[in-house]
């Protein structure tokens, strides 16, 4: 056949598709195979997402739920038939089998709980003999340990201290065939590990009372000093402008409902916008003419949560310290725009300004200064975004003042 080449080159050239094709096929297989990890790696992200999923669940510390869906990632973590986690008054948790046992549980942590030593408790003393017949008596194998033949009595503990800020607040109690020195070390560092969380439960709980207090703080310092100044220009338009007075009320009214709520520690720009807006209507009032207001604001920013009086106290600033004791007319500036991840807003004034050591040294805490409501607001912005998220102050006596705030667009754990 004289075409007989072609077919052989056309067959040879498939059997080299082919052979190429399975060849990748097989590559990539192994590759998804070697991408999976050694058996080490593999047990060692286990690990850690077995620890990062309990570690949600005690976000707010001891609590009967949290505890409940934690003791299940911390049973696999430790592979014993049993774990139990308690506070000081009872047992907030078992997963496992032998429940059995729980009733007799706080009776053994007693010594743990008050001295706050690990104790180990060997297989069949768990139960006085009695318990242990009654126990044997009434679950006739129905009650044995989960996917083990192990009966309750035969069970052995460890149970460790959970020791938060220098006191025990609870156990872990984990419960095996035998109480071996690896079983003992690893039920104390998931105490350890359960400690560490309630006590970041507990710095979360202080760091809020802290910032309602600074809230707290920050009325009071609104209160002796606007309030005061704000009736007594209501009260000069009384008889020369009745009218202008009533809307003065209004504001008035509106101003305090909103920095004296009671609920919320976030709110938005636009709703502090608002409060500004009452509050410089009332400035105004005061002063006339000598206070100058401009704004320049980005409507995609409007949405933007803040924490609640971080803005109105930074242009009371501006007006009580950097206008107020300047001869003439005075302007202040607020601009908010979008900058990628995050809000930027500015409030500038042209007023008399500050020494730029002393105003290092006020937001440090050493002294206290007139500026309270500056340290207080960076104060609450380091502590809800972290230490490089406070304000940006530029100043010089004689020279105004410019302050530059920064706040993320995305917060899905603040609801304003």
């Amino acid at each position: 056949m004289p075409d007989s080449p072609l077919y052989t080159v056309a067959a040879i050239a498939v059997i080299a598709l082919t052979i190429a094709v399975v060849v990748g096929v097989g590559l990539k297989v192994l590759r998804s195979f070697r991408e999976l990890g050694s058996d080490a790696e593999r047990a060692t992200y286990k690990t850690l997402h077995a620890a990062s999923r309990a570690g949600q669940h005690l976000r707010t510390g001891l609590t009967p739920s949290g505890a409940a869906k934690a003791s299940r990632q911390l049973r696999s973590l430790l592979g014993c038939e049993a774990l139990a986690i308690t506070d000081t008054s009872g047992v907030l948790a078992w997963d496992g089998g032998a429940e059995e046992l729980k009733p007799h549980l706080m009776a053994r942590a007693a010594d743990v709980l008050t001295g706050g030593r690990t104790a180990v408790v060997p297989a069949g003393e768990l139960l006085t003999v009695e318990a242990a017949a009654q126990a044997g008596a009434s679950s006739k194998g129905r009650n044995r340990v989960k996917n083990n033949d192990i009966e309750a009595t035969e069970l052995a503990a460890v149970i460790a201290p959970i020791k938060a800020g220098g006191r025990v607040v609870g156990a872990v109690a984990a419960f095996a065939p035998s109480a071996g020195s690896g079983l003992v070390r690893a039920t104390g560092e998931v105490a350890e590990w359960v400690a560490t969380q309630v006590e970041l439960a507990e710095l979360d709980a202080s760091r809020t009372l802290l910032m309602e207090a600074e809230v707290r703080a920050l009325r009071a310092q609104i209160s002796p000093h606007f309030i005061y100044n704000s009736l007594n220009a209501i009260a000069s338009f009384i008889n020369t402008d009745p009218v202008r007075a009533r809307e003065l009320v209004v504001e008035f009214a509106d101003f305090t409902r909103y920095s004296f709520r009671r609920h919320g520690d976030f709110t938005t720009l636009a709703e502090e916008l608002r409060c500004i807006d009452r509050y410089l209507l009332l400035e105004r009032a005061r002063f006339g003419d000598r206070v100058q207001v401009s704004l320049q604001i980005a409507p995609e920013v409007l949405s933007t949560v803040i924490p609640f009086l971080s803005l109105q106290p930074l242009v009371e600033n501006a007006v009580r310290h950097g206008l107020e004791a300047k001869e003439g007319p005075g302007h202040i500036s607020l601009t908010a725009h979008d900058s990628g991840a995050f809000a930027e807003v500015t409030i500038e004034d042209d007023g008399v300004g500050m020494d730029p050591d002393e105003l290092r040294s006020m937001l440090a805490g050493h002294t206290d200064g007139d500026h309270v409501g500056l340290r207080n607001v960076d104060a609450r912005l380091r502590q809800v975004y972290g230490e490089d998220n406070g304000l940006v102050i530029e100043t010089a006596p004689g020279e105004g003042t410019l302050i530059t705030m920064r706040i993320p667009k995305s917060q899905p754990h603040h609801d304003a």
